[in-house]
């Protein structure tokens, strides 16, 4: 059976709940799915000052275990339009295996949330997406197949670059089509992946 990874970051739980849809997504593609968060480097009591949350229900991934997924799919909050600097820290601890070749030919995604609709998903997952492509992995993006991402009716994530959400001031949910959307790229990551290991 396949195994993908659905490794994740998230400050206000925008991020996890993405990353929840996607590993169903995955799961009914027929994956073995484990969600996994990176280290949380704030310290305890900013953490609790800011209402992080403390995402427990998912364990923290150490970056030696990335060689037994044959899918990693990364989601980060963006921080001035790139990657959080905890997802940052996680692939920097990763040369280990970019020297070995570790993670080449396994397939990755990205997925993100921001503040607003313009503030920065797309760089994001390009600040995500390049850290896999160094590593030599197969990138999935979330095609024009899923339609949910072209609605311009309401405030919605999506990109051809990775499944999104609009967290606003944090108040916001994600959108039923943002779920939908992670769902859709969480499938076709997993399709993916079962056919180049085949």
């Amino acid at each position: 059976m396949t195994k993908i990874l659905v490794l994740y970051y998230s400050s206000y739980g925008h991020v996890q709940s993405l990353a929840e849809a996607i590993a169903g997504g995955a799961r009914e593609a027929g994956a073995e799915v484990t969600i996994g968060r990176v280290p949380e480097t704030v310290p305890a009591d900013v953490a609790e000052a800011s209402g992080f949350s403390a995402n427990d229900e998912h364990p923290v991934i150490e970056s030696d275990s990335l060689v037994d997924y044959d899918g990693i799919i990364v989601g980060s909050p963006t921080r001035f339009g790139r990657l959080s600097s905890q997802m940052a820290s996680f692939w920097d601890r990763t040369g280990g295996l970019w020297m070995k070749g570790a993670l080449v030919g396994k397939v990755g995604a990205s997925f993100t949330s921001t503040g607003s609709q313009h503030g920065g998903q797309e760089t994001t997952q390009y600040s995500i997406l390049s850290n896999l492509l160094h590593h030599g992995m197969t990138i999935v993006g979330l095609d024009y197949g899923f339609a949910g991402q072209m609605n311009s009716e309401e405030i919605v994530g999506g990109s051809p670059y990775g499944a999104s959400t609009v967290a606003g001031d944090g108040s916001r949910t994600p959108h039923d089509i943002d779920l939908d959307g992670g769902r859709y790229l969480g499938a076709k990551v997993a399709r993916t992946a079962a056919k180049l290991t085949a």
